[in-house]
């Protein structure tokens, strides 16, 4: 018997249409849940925008309001030059100090929370559980709490401040560190060096940029939120801002909300000048500060190309006092004053640390067990429902106009660098101004409700989210636009067809960030009068019913961690 091999297959054909040929991407049962969670999550938000009645047409009213809002404020009124100096260096302060707290206290959470140097899975899952809990807390209700236990002033501040920003830091830092190059750290270990000489030599100076560039970053973030804190008794000028608004001095109110945008502005040229100073061009980011500093550290940096070199290690460690190095010697004294002066302005009462102890058994049995009130459980979920629906339409209106000024304010979609740059300094303007404040001024104007909470977040989100979108459009590969602009594509062909679509997966994952930071916000919001859950917080806090603010702060915790449980599978799925 003989076996025979089967003849060989004929060579099938290529199919002649292009778009037959193309690479298609297989379609998990994963993508097709997210995808159809995308589109849930759409119409829930545009259900939310017609519910909320925010059109066109209440927009203009709302204009008209604000001409005749501004006629009867008549001007701008500040606080005595010495008094404004005063609260302006007691905030500066206080926030500086509680972001330093979180950035030192982020260290070892981060340490354990890293995959490569926890010691086991239990201690990473107890440092990863105090990151996303501290995170999810709101400051003001930690503001509160702290406002029972200590003094009024600073420190319940600079406590609340300090605590809720480990979570952001830990997070960021915990990343940085499982991504570094194993190679220094096992090179310590081999020579015999502890566990603290491989982190201070092997890890640390590794992740420093990182971990020096969110720190700056979540201080400017907490200088804008460091307004609301002053609704709870928190000193500062966001303190002094919320007198001016409850007694109607809006005048004052308007003049201090100027002074803390004018703040803003100068902590973000101030952190853009030390990215820069400290990180070097790279890794310093791609704001219009860091590239205007960025250009004058260019030329420094092209002038001292050819420095001088080293000929041994004895005299490398002996480096002569250039100009460079003495510059930067001064920086690092100036930096560590600055701290050490924001401890002092802040005006700790330190033997607080001693007493509040015996608070704190009392403090806390005051929350338990939780309780809806009078209100009744149906009132406040309504209330924390109106809270979800202010976010997800917010973050809808965002979405819409960031794609449009952060698609113009990319180097490789707008048609010309005047119209990025204008575009870009559009999105620092937008960025500069707390979200409270707009809401504040906003409220005013039309009146409490949700539109003005809704409004208020959604042209304050667009600083942050256009940004985020321009700076993924312009880290695209080129390939693609490249090869569109050789078939005589026009620009507009060429960002539907390759920017957009190569764009796709980091839009999805800002968007939901944006939505989780707008859920937190929206809480925030209804302090001030801008609906939702925030009010019934506020009141509740400011009558001793402790028990409806553990109720409420159990129901913003669980929303919040299941949007950010829902915003983590979305960047995995389309990851």
């Amino acid at each position: 018997m003989t076996l025979l091999a089967p003849p060989p297959a004929a060579p099938t054909a290529p199919p002649a249409d292009l778009e037959a040929r193309a690479p298609r991407r297989p379609l998990s049962p994963e993508k097709i849940s997210a995808g159809l969670t995308l589109i849930v999550i759409a119409g829930l938000a545009v259900g939310a925008l017609i519910d909320l009645n925010i059109t066109f047409a209440g927009v203009a009213d709302s204009m008209a309001n604000a001409q005749n809002f501004f006629a009867r404020v008549g001007g701008l009124r500040f606080p005595e030059p010495a008094e404004l100096l005063h609260l302006t260096v007691l905030t500066v302060g206080l926030v500086l100090t509680g972001t330093l707290l979180a950035a030192v206290l982020s260290v070892p959470i981060a340490y354990l929370a890293a995959s490569n140097t926890t010691p086991n899975s239990t201690a990473r899952g107890i440092a990863r559980f105090i990151g996303v809990f501290t995170r999810a807390l709101p400051d003001v209700v930690l503001a509160m709490v702290f406002v029972l236990m200590f003094s009024l002033g600073t420190l319940p501040g600079i406590l609340a401040i300090g605590i809720h920003s480990i979570g952001m830091i830990s997070k960021m830092f915990a990343d940085a560190i499982e991504q570094i190059d194993e190679g220094p750290r096992l090179a310590v270990r081999a020579a015999g060096g502890t566990k603290l000489q491989e982190f201070t030599a092997g890890i640390l100076p590794q992740v420093l940029p990182s971990w020096v560039a969110t720190v700056l970053h979540r201080n400017d973030i907490n200088l804008r939120g460091s307004v609301v804190l002053g609704y709870v008794g928190v000193a500062g000028l966001g303190l002094e801002m919320s007198h001016a608004f409850k007694s109607l001095n809006y005048g004052l109110g308007l003049g201090i909300a100027l002074v803390i945008f004018v703040l803003c502005v100068a902590m973000e040229i101030i952190s853009s000048a030390v990215r820069v100073a400290m990180l070097g061009e790279k890794d310093a980011g791609r704001g219009v500060f860091v590239k205007l500093f960025r250009r004058r550290s260019g030329r420094r940096a092209r002038r001292q190309l050819h420095g001088p070199t080293f000929e041994s290690i004895e005299q490398a460690a002996h480096r002569p006092w250039t100009v460079t190095r003495v510059r930067n010697t001064i920086a690092g004294w100036i930096a560590v004053a600055v701290v050490v002066a924001s401890v002092i302005v802040s005006d700790i009462v330190w033997s607080d640390f001693l007493t509040f102890w015996a608070k704190v058994p009392a403090v806390l049995a005051s929350f338990w067990p939780p309780n809806f009130g009078s209100y009744g459980f149906e009132t406040i979920a309504l209330a924390m429902f109106d809270t979800i629906r202010i976010a997800l339409a917010a973050t809808l209106i965002t979405f819409v106009l960031s794609l449009i000024i952060g698609s113009l304010a990319a180097r490789n979609v707008a048609p010309n660098a005047g119209v990025q740059g204008g575009f870009r300094m559009l999105l620092v303007i937008i960025r500069g101004i707390p979200e409270l404040i707009l809401a504040i001024v906003l409220i005013i104007i039309t009146g409490l409700g949700p539109q003005a909470g809704t409004i208020a977040l959604a042209i304050g989100g667009i600083g942050l989210l256009g940004k985020l979108i321009a700076d993924s459009f312009e880290e695209v590969p080129r390939g693609p636009e490249r090869a569109l602009a050789a078939t005589g594509a026009t620009r507009l062909q060429m960002y539907a067809g390759a920017t957009l679509p190569q764009g796709s997966r980091a839009l999805i994952g800002h968007t939901f960030y944006m939505l989780d930071t707008n859920v937190r916000a929206a809480t925030l919001l209804g302090i001030v009068g801008g609906g939702g859950v925030g009010y019934y917080l506020l009141n509740a806090g400011q009558g001793s019913n402790y028990q409806l603010v553990g109720s409420i702060v159990i129901m913003i915790l669980v929303t919040v961690l299941a949007v950010e449980g829902l915003a983590m599978w979305m960047r995995k799925v389309f990851r």
